[in-house]
């Protein structure tokens, strides 16, 4: 018989040696969701945005390049479509998906290379070749990833989900956009650029590595094995094609000019570029907070109704533009930011998660691409269109390039939202 003595110390082994509660599969596969997008967003910040715009005025860029450039990744989203049919051979997604993810980097990365290689004519021109490959790889990464991610994450946490990891990972890109305008600064032209390509090559390494530690679940392949009678599915869905020819529409007035803030700033208002990250930064901000907001929202509301929700916010965006013309520039463009970041940000992941979120699973790929193609070619002719008006515009009266389109575009926004978005998405 034991002692008292002996059964406490029993009890003490067995404490110390509790095995400790072991993490969830599933939630080891969310963190490393979440950890592989701290990368991603670092060199998407410093490769994207006013420093894209930036880095194509650098090499020579007009403004109907610029808008082209801008315009043409949304192009590329067409081809999901036939990427949507062909990923049914696979069984699994993962090796697909970091091929073309680190084609998608590489060339992309590529771009930072270009004033050292070539002779100036040629900037521009390589600069969109590069490019262009670099997203019609992530055309097909991103379709893949957009498949594997919606298998990750239950649906039941899906919102709250997307909202902190978007919080989290729009924090660190507002602090990058931060760093990255003082760089520029103090290191104008081509050696604070080079700065940022370095930072983002480092970024690319890291965000590349942390693929390879994503789960590879099986593929559950649509029903049906024809092309044609796969892509019926989602042009049948009444309430879903309606959605996205909305959407769609609303895509096209909002980048006419909303891709092409950077743009007015850097070249018409000419803003530094700290004053631009700045803005830019305020913009994230409020977009952080909002994921957040959006996604407690989404697990009372539906995905359309928030959608309608932030409509008015975008286009408050552009019509707060028009306050130029009587107040100081700073305060104004800053107020333009902030419901810029309060709506786009919402739109955006609540257009992700109607996407994965109200669509069959098993005909989600085909649903994602019908979406993307229809809303990308809108978004592709937006700023190639707002790219060509701000040309057209130049030798017009100072105030209609400074604000005078940028409210148009809102006015007409605001009565779209008013009438058609509330009947397709307040109705769905």
């Amino acid at each position: 018989m034991k002692t008292s003595k002996e059964c406490i110390n029993i009890k003490a082994v067995q404490v110390i040696h509790k095995p400790r509660k072991q993490v969830s599969h599933q939630r080891k596969h969310l963190m490393t969701a979440t950890w592989e997008g701290v990368p991603a967003i670092i060199l998407q910040t410093l490769l994207g945005g006013p420093f894209l715009t930036g880095y194509l005025l650098y090499l020579g860029a007009e403004s109907s390049e610029v808008g082209f450039v801008l315009a043409v990744t949304t192009l590329f989203n067409v081809l999901q479509i036939l990427v949507a049919y062909l990923i049914q051979r696979l069984q699994y997604r993962k090796k697909a998906m970091i091929v073309f993810t680190f084609m998608h980097r590489i060339l992309w990365g590529a771009t930072g290379l270009i004033p050292f290689i070539f002779p100036e004519r040629w900037w521009v021109p390589v600069f969109m070749i590069l490019y262009m490959g670099a997203f019609i790889a992530n055309t097909v990464s991103g379709m893949l990833w957009t498949s594997l991610i919606s298998d990750m994450v239950p649906a039941k946490v899906r919102g709250r989900y997307f909202g902190i990891r978007n919080t989290i990972l729009n924090a660190l890109g507002a602090l990058t956009l931060f760093v990255g305008g003082i760089i520029l600064d103090r290191y104008p032209g081509g050696g604070g650029f080079l700065i940022l390509f370095m930072i983002s090559w480092i970024a690319i390494a890291a965000n590349l590595s942390m693929f390879f530690l994503y789960p590879d679940p099986p593929f559950e392949h649509s029903s049906e094995r024809r092309f044609r009678a796969m892509i019926r599915k989602p042009l049948s869905d009444t309430m879903f094609i309606k959605s996205t020819l909305f959407l769609a529409g609303w895509l096209f007035l909002q980048t006419l000019i909303v891709p092409l803030y950077s743009y007015a700033m850097l070249d018409v208002l000419h803003i530094s570029y700290s004053i631009v990250s700045i803005m830019t930064v305020a913009q994230t901000v409020i977009m952080m907070i909002g994921f957040y907001v959006w996604g407690n929202l989404n697990a009372r509301f539906s995905n359309r109704t928030l959608l309608y929700w932030t409509l008015p916010l975008i286009a408050g965006s552009c019509l707060t533009w028009g306050l130029l013309s009587v107040l100081p520039v700073i305060p104004v463009l800053l107020l333009s930011h902030m419901l810029l970041g309060a709506g786009v940000g919402g739109f955006n992941q609540l257009a992700f998660n109607f996407m994965i979120g109200d669509t069959p699973k098993s005909e989600r790929p085909m649903f994602i691409a019908v979406y993307s193609s229809i809303t990308g070619f809108a978004s592709f002719l937006g700023p190639m269109l707002g790219g060509l008006i701000f040309k057209g515009i130049a030798h017009a009266p100072d105030w209609v390039s400074r604000y005078g389109f940028q409210t148009a575009v809102g006015v007409v926004m605001v009565l779209i939202a008013l009438t058609v978005g509330r009947r397709v998405l307040r109705s769905a």
